[in-house]
C-alpha cells in the first residue's frame, strides 16, 4: 500500500506519517479547537481537501471489518496509525518482532543441502520483513553477510570474491549472480565426474566378463 499511495502523489504520503495539521483556532477560553468549516481560506481548504484524499485512498484499499476500526479517525495519520499498530503492534510488540528477526539474521547460515536461490530466498524473506518494522541493513552488510554464511565448502570463492571485488559497492544482485554462476559450474563438474566414474566401473565389468 505504501508504494501505492507515493506513487499517487508523495505528498499524501508525507501528510500520512507526519500529520496535515489540521485548521485551528484558538477560542475565548484559550483553548485550541478545529476551525470551523465557514472559517476556511484556501490554504485551509487545501490541506483539508489533502487530508480528504489520503483517506479516501486507505479506505478504498481496505476491507471493511479495517474500516469499521478507521471510520471515525479525523485525520489520514490516525486512520494509518491505527491500522499499523492492528498489523504491526503496539512499539513494544514491533520491538520484540524487530529483537526476534535481528537474532534470525544474525545467527543465518546457508545449510549444506541448500541451493543458492533457496538460501538467497529465505536471506530476502528476513531481511524484507526488518525494512518493513523500520530495520535496514546496508547493501555492503548483506553483502558481507551472505559471504558470511556460505558452507565451508564455498570459502575458496568467498576469498576470491573478497580479492576481486570491493565489498563496500558490490551490488547483491551481482554477488547472487556470481554465486550462482559458481553454484553451475559446481554441479556440472560434479556430473562430469560421475559420467566418468559410471565409464570406469562399466569397463571394469567388461574387462571381469571376458
Amino acid at each position: 500500500m505504501i508504494i501505492y499511495i507515493q506513487s499517487l502523489d508523495y505528498n499524501l504520503w508525507d501528510l500520512i506519517v507526519d500529520g496535515p495539521n489540521l485548521p485551528t483556532i484558538t477560542n475565548e477560553n484559550g483553548e485550541i479547537i478545529s476551525k470551523p468549516r465557514n472559517k476556511y481560506n484556501n490554504d485551509d481548504r487545501k490541506i483539508v481537501q489533502l487530508n480528504t484524499k489520503a483517506k479516501h485512498v486507505i479506505i478504498c484499499a481496505i476491507n471493511s471489518n479495517e474500516f469499521n476500526r478507521v471510520s471515525s479517525s479525523v485525520s489520514a495519520k490516525e486512520m494509518w496509525d491505527r491500522l499499523e499498530v492492528t498489523y504491526e503492534g503496539t512499539n513494544q510488540v514491533k520491538e520484540a518482532k524487530i529483537n526476534m528477526l535481528v537474532h534470525e539474521y544474525e545467527m543465518f547460515t546457508m545449510h549444506d543441502n541448500e541451493d543458492i536461490k533457496t538460501m538467497f530466498t529465505c536471506f530476502t524473506n528476513i531481511t524484507n520483513a526488518l525494512q518493513a518494522l523500520g530495520k535496514i541493513y546496508t547493501n555492503s552488510e548483506m553483502v558481507r553477510k551472505i559471504l558470511r554464511c556460505l558452507p565451508r565448502i564455498w570459502m575458496p570463492k568467498v576469498t576470491a570474491i573478497e580479492e576481486a571485488k570491493d565489498l563496500r559497492t558490490l551490488p547483491l544482485e551481482d554477488l547472487l549472480g556470481s554465486l550462482m554462476t559458481h553454484e553451475l559450474s559446481i554441479i556440472k563438474k560434479d556430473d562430469e565426474e560421475e559420467m566418468e566414474r559410471k565409464k570406469k566401473k562399466n569397463c571394469s565389468i567388461k574387462i571381469i566378463c571376458k
